[in-house]
C-alpha cells in the first residue's frame, strides 16, 4: 500500500497526477469512497496529513492511495491488498466504481478476500508461489476446491457479522 506523506489530502491524491484539477481529485476521491470522510475535516482537501496533521485510519489510508492510482490513469492498475483495512460494504462500492474506470485497462488485483477477485475475468489461486486453482469465479465454484471452500468460509464468516 502507498503510504500518505506530511501534505495536504489534495496533494496526496494529486501526487498521482500534479496536474490535476479539484474537481478530478473530488472525482478521483469519490470513486475511492474518501471524500465524505475528507469533507468532514476542518479544512477538508486542504487538510494536511502526517507529523503535524491528522492521522488517516488504515483504511482511509487506502482510499486515498486508490484515489491517487485512479487519478494517473495509467492502463496498467495493481491493487494489492488495497481494500484490507475496510469493511465490506465500502469494498465492494469500490469494486464496482472501479468496473467501469477499469473497462480497458489491465487490471491486477491481489486479495486474500474472495469478494475482492469475484467479479475479475479470470482468477488465479496461488499456494506456496504455484497455481493450484484458476478460472471464473462460477468455474473455480464448480470445481469444489480450495477457492470453494474459501468462498463458503467468507460467507458464512460475512453472515455472522
Amino acid at each position: 500500500m502507498l503510504s500518505c506523506f506530511s501534505d495536504t489530502i489534495k496533494n496526496n491524491i494529486k501526487f498521482g497526477k500534479e496536474t490535476a484539477t479539484d474537481n478530478e481529485v473530488i472525482d478521483a476521491a469519490k470513486k475511492a469512497v474518501v471524500h465524505d470522510n475528507i469533507i468532514n475535516f476542518n479544512l477538508e482537501y486542504e487538510t494536511i496529513l502526517g507529523e503535524r496533521g491528522i492521522t488517516l485510519s488504515g483504511g482511509q489510508k487506502q482510499r486515498v492511495s486508490i484515489a491517487r492510482a485512479i487519478i494517473k490513469d495509467a492502463p496498467i492498475l495493481l491493487l494489492d491488498d488495497c481494500l484490507s483495512a475496510v469493511d465490506t460494504e465500502t469494498e465492494e462500492t469500490i469494486l464496482n466504481n472501479l468496473l467501469e474506470f477499469c473497462k480497458n485497462k489491465t487490471t491486477i488485483i491481489v486479495s486474500h478476500r474472495v469478494s475482492s477477485a469475484k467479479n475479475a475475468d479470470k482468477i488465479i489461486i496461488l499456494d506456496e508461489g504455484k497455481i493450484i486453482e484458476q478460472g471464473t469465479h462460477n468455474q473455480l465454484l464448480n470445481q469444489n476446491g480450495y477457492y470453494a471452500t474459501l468462498y463458503l468460509k467468507q460467507l458464512s464468516e460475512k453472515e455472522l457479522t
